[in-house]
């Protein structure tokens, strides 16, 4: 068995109907002055919440100084790198140049002789 739905002019069960006379009775209680915006808050213009919040910036924006001066100032620093080397082709290996030393001038060659302190058997 299928539930009735109320058409448009049937209102349905008692409480259906109180129902919708108590919501015309409240949309009826307002008006346009309650619709309105409020006017501004005029308390304290400082509170200890905003106080808190721009010594925190504060802080932060302090240690923020600190380090990039400490990342600065250091000659092997992130921001102060020591300078590299020009880079080199691949491949491409430079030798310096040798020195020029007189060659030792060979002497006579003669047999060379074993000498053993024990004899062998």
């Amino acid at each position: 068995m299928r539930p009735q739905t109320p058409s448009a002019g049937d209102h349905g069960s008692p409480v259906e109907e109180r129902l919708r006379a108590a919501l015309a009775a409240r949309a009826a209680l307002v008006t346009y002055r309650e619709l309105r915006r409020d006017e501004p808050p005029q308390g304290r213009a400082w509170g200890t919440r905003r106080v808190r919040g721009l010594a925190f910036a504060g802080l932060g924006a302090a240690a923020a100084v600190a380090a990039a001066y400490l990342l600065g100032s250091s000659p092997g620093g992130a921001l102060n790198p020591a300078p590299e080397p020009p880079a080199r082709p691949p491949g491409v290996v430079i030798h310096p140049k040798p020195e020029t030393t007189p060659l030792p001038t060979p002497g006579p060659v003669g047999p060379s002789v074993k000498t053993d302190a024990a004899p062998s058997r």
